[in-house]
């Protein structure tokens, strides 16, 4: 996600504590959030795939994914 992005979430979110947003504002919050979401898991997922465990042996094997119910 682009830094304007991330700068645009947080005036929207000062500009809610302050004064409030109009609808037009709250619905672009809300996609810029869920985007912001997408792009956090998006890399913890990409992380966690690169990530090996190494047992008491020295012997390495990727970490196991689990699905979500």
């Amino acid at each position: 996600m682009k830094q304007e992005k991330i700068d645009r979430i947080n005036v929207l979110a000062r500009k809610a504590k302050a004064e409030g947003l109009t609808e037009a504002e709250i619905a672009e919050r809300d996609a810029l959030r869920k985007e912001y979401i997408a792009a956090v898991k998006a890399s913890l997922t990409g992380q966690l795939d690169h990530t090996w465990l190494v047992d008491e042996k020295g012997n390495k094997r990727p970490l196991p994914r689990k699905d979500r119910p």
